[in-house]
């Protein structure tokens, strides 16, 4: 059954920042744009490469720094090639100053 996990403080995301997660064994990103949480899985469908580790935020799209591949925060679809499969995407909110995933 899904339900929500603390994985962090919500301060330990800054704005316009991503960062990476263990959310029970899954490796998941979380973003933060406009105030917003985005969280995401952290690893790119094309290489397999971390998204949070070097990845660059446009607006609500990731893009991995190995080959370029972009992907929409908001839902997992690929957004800029070599990828071609999407990446899941989880619910996340701030619950009184933590950061929790739904996994």
């Amino acid at each position: 059954m899904a339900g929500f996990v603390t994985v962090g403080k919500s301060d330990d995301v800054p704005e316009g920042e991503v960062r990476a997660f263990d959310a029970q064994g899954a490796p998941i990103a979380v973003a933060r744009v406009d105030g917003t949480f985005y969280a995401f899985s952290d690893i790119c469908t094309h290489r397999g490469c971390n998204l949070a580790n070097g990845g660059e935020l446009e607006g609500t799209e990731i893009f991995c720094e190995c080959h370029g591949s972009g992907f929409s925060m908001v839902t997992g679809e690929v957004t800029a090639a070599p990828a071609t499969e999407s990446i899941p995407v989880y619910g996340v909110r701030d619950h009184e100053g933590e950061l929790q995933v739904e996994v």
